[in-house]
């Protein structure tokens, strides 16, 4: 088993257990909080989630890509993991649906603190390093790999 495989393997096998995905979904929740308490605005253009276009990327750690793989195969929804794109890391976000995301309630975590509201930066920063430094706590805690990759490469890695 080649490396990459070894780690998509672990990742799956700890998004897939009940501690580590409530520990996830805490952390998550507590985004949903510090979000609802500023309020920024959304337009749902689904512009942020076509990256090339936006001018930027979307950093994942290896477990939340896989809880979201994991969660998209077990909704019933119109979105399924997607298969390994030929072009790696370029193109939209696979999940995106008409302009809105497929995986909403499942998404990672820089999409749940991303905003184009141009007030929401200086906040959405400090909260995004705030809440990525529990997601690597959490890692520690429960013997997870920690990866730090762009999200359609660590897809890509889950699902190729």
């Amino acid at each position: 088993m080649t490396d990459g495989a070894h780690l998509a393997r672990h990742w799956l096998d700890a998004a897939a257990r009940p501690e580590v995905r409530r520990d996830l979904g805490a952390v998550y929740a507590d985004a949903a909080r510090a979000i609802a308490e500023r309020g920024p605005a959304c337009w749902a253009s689904g512009r942020c989630c076509n990256f090339e276009k936006a001018g930027h990327l979307l950093y994942v750690s290896g477990l939340e890509a896989a809880y979201t793989v994991l969660g998209a195969r077990e909704r019933p929804v119109s979105v399924s993991p997607p298969p390994a794109a030929a072009g790696g890391d370029r193109g939209p976000c696979p999940f995106q649906v008409r302009n809105l995301c497929g995986v909403h309630e499942i998404k990672p975590l820089g999409c749940r603190v991303y905003f184009c509201d141009r007030s929401a930066q200086r906040w959405q920063q400090d909260l995004s390093e705030r809440l990525l430094a529990e997601i690597r706590a959490l890692h520690d805690r429960h013997g997870v790999e920690y990866r730090y990759g762009e999200w359609r490469s660590m897809l890509n890695l889950l699902v190729g």
